[in-house]
């Protein structure tokens, strides 16, 4: 008897392991690959519990129908390519535009490092206080205020501050000096996929990708001065045209909307991360100063965003990746992730602001529809 009761329970066992892969499978397919079909078997084969069953199979729900043609119609008015993703945190749906292709993140992706550096912390390969030093050969491109610390001796800095100058500040050397901890951008994606997160890329240090777009092979004075620039305004217009022709053909840092948002939610959710680097991550998100204009300045009073900007390079009166995402979250709680991403615009400043703040203010109206619409039942 206790022999046919021990072959039950396996049975058992193996069928739900097998509903737990198939349910990962299909969330795969439907969230833009957060989890891939190998990464679904391999977490299918652990242990079996309640947490895991809920997490891992839980099937999203359709996005409201009304949200989804505001999205339509704010996107088709904008004119250009733009990436739109709204995924709704507690209830699991995503509405968007162009939410499955792929659009060059720029600095978007410092978020993926970050997650990569907390969850080498949470499994003690990686001590956020621990003191890193930074000298000549650490300088990057661009925005990269920390480099202008390093002396004959270098500088001195506990990772944590790298880490808020990262997402906080955007800070470029400050970025590729974390990704140098945990092995350069092939360390980073083996940390995310490790995580599931087989969707989301760095694809390179800050200073090699820019040099590829301009059409440019780093070298270390560029990261001196305005080194970088006079070099890259040497370069005759063909070959830089060409150089960003390849970049946004085959962006080394695309992600989709929908795969960003889904991340986002995952993170909130505190499926990625312990409960201390969740709080401390989403802290530090919600303290950016870049793009105060951008989703942010669509929000109305009670609302709080954590979130990172992507800027990418101009030429030939066009920008490229002008982007942010986020954790947009209600008064009453309710958080919605949100991606919006413009590949390549030639639309004026006030104008990008402009429709990044109506993603925002929309789902700002569809969330105040929906709560009037359940105070009206009750």
């Amino acid at each position: 008897m206790a022999g046919r009761r021990r072959r039950v329970r396996n049975r058992l066992i193996g069928s739900r392991r097998g509903l737990v892969f198939v349910g990962l499978t299909i969330a795969a397919g439907l969230a833009g690959g957060l989890v891939s079909a190998d990464r679904a078997a391999k977490l299918a084969s652990g242990p079996l519990t309640a947490t895991r069953l809920d997490i891992l199979a839980r099937s999203p729900a359709k996005a409201p129908a009304a949200l989804q043609s505001r999205l339509d119609a704010l996107a088709a008015d904008y004119g250009e390519e733009v990436g739109i993703a709204v995924t709704d945190v507690q209830a699991g749906w995503t509405a968007g535009v162009d939410r499955d292709r792929p659009y060059p993140q720029q600095s978007v992706s410092k978020l993926w490092v970050a997650i990569a550096v907390m969850k080498a912390a949470d499994e003690g390969r990686l001590d956020p206080e621990a003191p890193l030093t930074l000298t000549e050969a650490d300088r990057s491109v661009f925005f990269q205020p920390v480099s202008y610390k390093i002396g004959p001796a270098g500088y001195t800095t506990p990772l944590s501050d790298l880490l808020r100058r990262a997402l906080v500040e955007s800070d470029n050397a400050a970025n590729d000096r974390l990704m140098r901890e945990l092995g350069g951008p092939e360390g980073v994606a083996a940390t995310l996929d490790e995580m599931g997160l087989t969707a989301v890329k760095v694809g390179a240090y800050e200073r090699d990708l820019q040099a590829r777009t301009a059409g440019l092979v780093w070298q270390a004075d560029y990261g001196i001065g305005w080194n970088f620039q006079a070099a890259r305004q040497a370069l005759p217009m063909d070959v830089r045209k060409e150089a960003l022709d390849a970049y946004l053909a085959d962006p080394p840092d695309g992600t989709t909307p929908a795969a960003i948002t889904a991340a986002l939610a995952a993170l909130h959710r505190g499926e990625l991360l312990s409960a201390a680097s969740t709080q401390r991550l989403i802290g530090l998100m919600e303290q950016a100063r870049t793009g105060p204009r951008r989703l942010k300045g669509g929000l109305p009073p009670g609302w709080t965003i954590a979130h990172k900007t992507g800027t990418g390079q101009d030429f030939a009166g066009a920008s490229v990746g002008i982007n942010d995402v986020g954790l947009l979250t209600a008064p009453d709680g309710r958080t919605y992730a949100v991606a919006v991403m413009l590949r390549h615009t030639r639309q004026p400043v006030p104008a990008r602001l402009a429709f990044m703040q109506s993603v925002t203010r929309t789902v700002a109206e569809h969330w105040a529809a929906e709560a009037a619409g359940v105070q009206a039942a009750d």
